[in-house]
């Protein structure tokens, strides 16, 4: 699969989150990172999506932007938001981006997400010690 392609199956991925997730993107040993994960496979990163699909309420994944920086890699830039399920359901929104490889397969082999803020600044919206960051402020 071509790069082209790639990106408008993530469009896709995107407007649908969490469900149907095109999971055949990825290579078997995609290498995945965010703040809070770290770990190989797609097996594993199918399990994350599950977990946000089973315990976030309204989880959305709005992407802003898709940049293609070379000839198997890409940028996406977005905003994940949820309602966390807790009695005084707090909204939370994490303004973010990830780099994506592909291999010369045109499959995922490395997502690597960044956030504009801390794991503090998230938990801090949990508890309405702080506002959403917006998707432009750099992480200080």
């Amino acid at each position: 699969m071509n790069i082209d392609a790639v990106c408008d199956r993530i469009r896709q991925d995107y407007a649908t989150f969490p469900a149907d997730q095109s999971y055949d993107l990825y290579a078997e040993d995609v290498y995945f990172r965010d703040p809070m994960n770290e770990f190989t496979g797609v097996e594993q990163y199918r399990e994350m999506i599950g977990f946000i699909d089973r315990w976030f309420q309204q989880p959305q994944l709005v992407l802003h932007r898709l940049d293609q920086t070379g000839p198997q890699t890409f940028e996406t830039h977005w905003t994940l938001s949820w309602t966390t399920p807790l009695p005084w359901r707090p909204q939370i929104a994490i303004p973010g981006w990830t780099e994506y490889r592909l291999n010369d397969d045109g499959q995922i082999v490395s997502h690597i997400d960044s956030w504009h803020c801390s794991r503090w600044a998230v938990l801090g919206q949990v508890f309405g010690l702080s506002q959403s960051p917006s998707p432009d402020q750099p992480v200080s």
